[in-house]
């Protein structure tokens, strides 16, 4: 066995992928690891391309299979990506992971991931203005859009802080059990 074997890329990959599909376990709204997969793969991933790519195919396939799997009845034809808002929020959390989470400590994890829940309900929410046709385009339309989907954010800021310790808590739990797991970030980048 190769001893220089280095499994944390796929290690990460493996923990992202597995928050992705979480996604498709009955839940309730907004309570989903969209912002622990962003600023995880932000933090833990050495090659930035890594941690935005990654995530982001995550978040894809699993918007591909609820969307035309469970939400099917909702769209005419096969769709390909929904609701583009989303992943607009999820580029800025990744960007937000990259300042805060250098270094990760549970103030920044902290600091982070209620970063990630206001900029998912402000960008997905003036997304939903735009595009859903609910709401007049207008000022005070905006401002309805945004009052309607506060009894959300509650579950958006849960499912942040949730997914954000299970995700973080169980890599470091891993790293600790496995200690040639902690190779250090550089270590990926051969």
């Amino acid at each position: 066995m190769n001893k220089n074997l280095n499994l944390r890329p796929s290690l990460i990959v493996a923990f992202i992928a597995l928050a992705g599909l979480s996604r498709l376990l009955p839940h309730p709204y907004n309570f989903t690891p969209i912002g622990g997969m962003a600023l995880f793969g932000a933090a833990y991933f050495s090659r930035k391309y890594l941690a935005l790519i990654v995530p982001f195919v995550a978040l894809w396939i699993s918007n591909l299979l609820l969307d035309n799997l469970i939400y099917a009845q909702y769209y005419e034809g096969f769709v390909w990506v929904s609701n583009p808002a989303v992943f607009i929020a999820f580029a800025l959390i990744v960007l937000v992971g990259w300042g805060l989470l250098k270094k990760v400590t549970l103030g920044r994890l902290l600091g982070s991931s209620l970063s990630a829940s206001a900029i998912f309900f402000i960008v997905s929410n003036f997304g939903s203005w735009l595009d859903s046709g609910i709401y007049a385009r207008t000022w005070d339309g905006l401002v309805s859009c945004y009052v309607a989907a506060v009894p959300f954010f509650q579950n958006t800021l849960a499912g942040d802080l949730f997914y954000v310790a299970v995700l973080f808590g169980s890599y470091e739990l891993v790293r600790r059990t496995w200690p040639k797991l902690a190779l250090h970030k550089a270590a990926d980048q051969a």
